[in-house]
């Protein structure tokens, strides 16, 4: 059977996926939940090939939200990706950015819930990381989610570098590799029509689910069904 290897987006860490790892354990599925450092476009695509370079036998990836950028990033030429899965996601072409497609598509309620942190740079300068801001993180991130479990999210999430929001990817891998799409219809984060357009330009094999952008917490099962469905489409 392939390796799943699930990468997650911003302000989320692997346990995200949690419900979804257990669902395709008992599939019999051997699961990577990759640490996405959440640094660049670039880094980040660089970290998870170094992943999928080591790994043996066939993988299939699914990623959620900013996870999906450094997919299409990081699967690009590897040979032992069968199938990309793209959760509540986005497919950039190559010179597009998450922020270029959400200005394009407009109507995503994460903009006015960012609290920028400046850190120290590795060039001895500044950058700034994005937090969503405590109180809002349920109403755009995780609204069909229980409270006390959302709380704890909001609390826990990793954040991203505004430059990772910002950075092109430089290689499509959905234009060679066969790909399926999530579209949650309830997103705050990335809006569903932008969701679809992004699946139709890839020919995405899709499916929708009433789910807000932390469907991987909210309905586990849709979405390991989804990794399952591609799988199974792709095994030789």
């Amino acid at each position: 059977m392939p390796t799943i290897v699930l990468i997650h987006g911003a302000f989320a860490d692997s346990s995200s996926w949690s419900g979804v790892i257990a669902n395709l354990k008992r599939r019999g599925y051997p699961v990577i939940a990759v640490a996405n450092p959440l640094r660049g476009v670039q880094k980040d695509a660089a970290y998870i090939r170094a992943l999928l370079d080591s790994l043996p036998g066939p993988v299939v990836m699914a990623a959620h939200s900013y996870g999906g950028v450094v997919m299409t990033e990081a699967a690009d030429g590897a040979s032992n990706v069968k199938a990309l899965v793209y959760v509540a996601s986005v497919s950039p072409d190559v010179g597009e950015s998450v922020v270029g497609l959400l200005v394009k598509h407009p109507g995503s309620q994460l903009t006015s819930a960012i609290k920028m942190v400046p850190i120290p740079a590795d060039d001895g300068g500044t950058t700034m990381d994005q937090y969503i801001l405590q109180d809002k993180f349920p109403e755009v991130f995780a609204a069909d989610v229980d409270p006390a479990t959302a709380e704890i999210m909001a609390v826990t999430q990793r954040p991203a570098s505004a430059s990772a929001q910002e950075e092109n990817v430089t290689k499509a891998a959905w234009k060679t590799i066969p790909s399926w799409t999530l579209i949650s219809t309830q997103d705050q984060g990335i809006p569903p029509d932008l969701q679809r357009f992004l699946a139709e330009r890839a020919g995405s094999t899709t499916v929708e689910v009433a789910a807000s952008h932390a469907v991987a917490v909210s309905q586990p099962g849709a979405v390991a069904d989804l990794v399952d469905t591609a799988a199974r489409a792709t095994a030789r």
